[in-house]
């Protein structure tokens, strides 16, 4: 029996440009763009780019200007018992002639520290547009001669002064010894209140000599040589031999190596006690 099979029917031709069994046909070139396309492309681009520096440009002018506004609001922080916040948020107010990022603070801060109340002063800016002012307000802890105060850091502040500070203690002497005189004030108040007297005065002579005033209207005139031990002797003395008589002393001088001067409030004279 003759069979025929089927490719040998086949042209050489139709052999090769027919595709194999299974195989996939090779996907055809795109067409190459038209030549007047190229020049549209980097347009678009440019005008985008343009469009959104513009943009850009905008929203940083209206951010600066934000940013850069009048100072709408003076905020005054901390704890304050003798100063006036709204005054100092106005004068500072008063001052101002320039828009916010062109404030210079410092000049701002040494104007408010220039109140005799303010120990310390911090100005910040905040937004929306306002200037933030954190105070430190001083606190008295005795009179400086007749017309100052002292905090407790030994510092020498000048207000106003007011009846309230008449019950603080009163110190003296040179202004570059403040700190031992409080120091000096501290150490003696404790020694006399052993005894159930207290100091309300004590003045550092320019030659160093100490001067004592006590609750009861003595002056003790201490000297500046063995201080404690004559002082420890008055003590002693005081309290058995003037303690009852207190309110006739005027001042007592306790420099002598052996004894002690009183000058009574009536004879303004010294009399020997010792």
């Amino acid at each position: 029996m003759l069979m025929t099979l089927p490719w040998k029917n086949r042209t050489p031709e139709a052999l090769e440009t027919a595709p194999a069994r299974g195989a996939v046909r090779a996907a055809e070139p795109a067409p190459a763009p038209a030549d007047g396309d190229w020049y549209w492309r980097p347009l678009v681009l440019i005008t985008l780019l343009v469009v959104f520096c513009g943009i850009l440009s905008s929203a940083t002018r209206d951010l600066w200007r934000w940013l850069d506004g009048p100072v709408a609001e003076i905020q005054i922080e901390g704890a304050s018992r003798h100063l006036d916040k709204q005054a100092i948020a106005n004068e500072i107010a008063a001052t101002l002639d320039r828009p916010m990022l062109e404030l210079d603070l410092e000049p701002l801060r040494e104007q408010v520290i220039a109140n005799p109340w303010v120990h310390d002063a911090t100005i910040s800016r905040q937004w929306p547009p306002a200037l933030k002012v954190n105070l430190v307000e001083e606190v008295p802890v005795a009179r400086w001669s007749d017309k100052g105060l002292l905090n407790n850091q030994g510092d020498i502040f000048w207000p106003e002064l007011k009846p309230e500070y008449a019950s603080l203690p009163m110190l003296n002497g040179p202004a570059h010894e403040t700190v031992r005189i409080m120091e000096q004030f501290h150490d003696l108040n404790r020694m006399f209140a052993a005894r159930g007297m207290k100091l309300t005065g004590l003045t550092l002579e320019p030659r160093g000599a100490w001067n004592i005033e006590l609750d009861n209207g003595i002056r003790v005139v201490a000297g500046r040589d063995k201080l404690i031990p004559r002082l420890k002797r008055f003590l002693t003395v005081y309290q058995l031999q003037l303690a009852e008589r207190a309110g006739d002393i005027e001042q007592v001088d306790i420099r002598y190596t052996n004894g002690i001067a009183v000058r009574w409030r009536a004879e303004e004279k010294s009399e020997n006690a010792g």
